[in-house]
């Protein structure tokens, strides 16, 4: 949407909101490559970082592990069932649990956990450093010699990732189990089949673009809100406001799925 500065005329207009959204396109990438250079250096984990580090990782993981975990399950029952009755009136059975594992554990169950720890933890952790440089906290740092992004932003970066990827994780193990006895319950008949079923699914190709896939998410959805809540827009009238953040946030995401989509299936 193009801002509406009074006194300026359209290409004025158009012109200043192209050049925010460079500069916070920018920001990002910079910070990216900072966080990059920072998460590879061991003087950022000192004593005060790690216990930091470890607690945004228990804070941001532990609370809203079970509750997830809980979702995907319903989750996968339902979808399960759904296609499994579906693919037997249409005689496509032996298609079916191909297609739950395709659609749940490649495509729905990644980014339901990188929106589900955006929402919960990530864009509320990027508010919250918003709140923190306002306050003067960024200052207060850097006059007693400490970086304020090794301080107060790596450890809630690398805490988002791990969220992102250990919800992933879990959720489509979790997935995998209730999709087989979904379908064969609770016998072995059908585990030779299911594994041999689930080996063509997960070709090389198709397990390297599942877990970029995975790392990309949580890059995303762990840097693109602490940019936000980092950097000031540099103009008081147009701030950088969280709606501008969650639209940079999905576009990425968006970007990311369409990407992973033609590495599968074209």
């Amino acid at each position: 949407m193009i801002s509406r500065l009074p006194g300026l005329s359209l290409p004025e207009r158009v012109w200043n909101t192209a050049r925010r959204w460079a500069v916070a396109w920018w920001r990002i990438l910079y910070l990216g490559a900072v966080v990059l250079v920072l998460v590879l250096s061991p003087s950022s984990y000192g004593k005060g970082t790690r216990r930091a580090l470890a607690r945004h990782l228990y804070l941001d993981t532990a609370p809203v592990l079970l509750g997830f975990t809980v979702l995907a399950a319903l989750i996968s029952l339902v979808l399960t069932r759904i296609v499994v009755v579906t693919a037997l009136s249409y005689g496509l059975s032996r298609y079916a649990l191909e297609m739950v594992i395709r659609v749940l554990v490649l495509e729905l169950i990644p980014l339901t956990a990188a929106l589900f720890v955006a929402m919960r933890c990530t864009i509320p952790n990027g508010a919250q450093l918003s709140r923190l440089r306002q306050a003067g906290r960024f200052d207060a740092l850097r006059s007693q010699g400490s970086d304020p992004v090794r301080i107060e932003l790596l450890p809630r970066v690398i805490a988002g990732v791990f969220a992102c990827v250990t919800l992933a994780a879990l959720s489509c193990v979790v997935a995998l189990v209730l999709a087989y006895l979904g379908v064969y319950g609770f016998n072995m008949a059908g585990l030779s089949g299911y594994t041999r079923m689930f080996g063509q699914v997960f070709s090389p190709s198709v397990t390297m673009v599942f877990v970029l896939k995975t790392l990309f998410f949580s890059l995303a959805v762990a840097l693109i809100p602490m940019a936000a809540g980092l950097y000031d827009s540099g103009e008081r009238a147009q701030p950088d406001s969280e709606l501008g953040g969650l639209a940079r946030m999905f576009a990425v995401l968006l970007l990311i799925e369409t990407a992973s989509l033609m590495g599968n299936y074209y």
